[in-house]
């Protein structure tokens, strides 16, 4: 089985450490004897799926091993899913470029005049709303 990330990195599942616990919570004697809690751990300083830059990226922002835990579910099945899948989400966005930083602009001309046209409207409503004074 392997952890589809993206289509540069393939986490091999020999490369993963499962352990199983107790879940806690609702649910009565299932819950207290199935152990459904699922924590997925992974190597990725010794990961050898993952390429050097990819593993720089990695530990810079995850660390050198990365753990993952899912208790959502009453299934133990279904947490291992889960765990996988938050494990290759991780990947993914620790592994996504940063946001270029915005370039800043000026207003054009016309978005000033707008502006400055709504705000002598604005402000002529207001105007007229107040009392007549008497030396007019």
């Amino acid at each position: 089985m392997v952890i589809y990330v993206n289509d540069e990195l393939l986490i091999s599942d020999d490369e993963l450490g499962w352990r199983f616990t107790p879940s806690g919570g609702p649910g009565g004697q299932h819950a207290n004897k199935s152990s459904t809690r699922a924590e997925l751990t992974w190597d990725v300083a010794a990961s050898a799926s993952v390429t050097e830059r990819q593993r720089a990226l990695l530990i810079e922002r995850l660390g050198d091993t990365v753990r993952v835990t899912a208790d959502d579910h009453r299934s133990q099945y279904r947490n291992r899913i889960v765990a996988e899948e938050r494990l290759a989400d991780l990947c993914r966005q620790a592994l996504a470029p940063p946001p270029r930083a915005r370039k800043p602009t000026k207003p054009s001309k016309g978005s000033k005049r707008r502006r400055l046209e709504s705000k002598r409207r604005a402000a002529e409503t207001k105007r007229l709303r107040q009392k007549p004074r008497l030396d007019d």
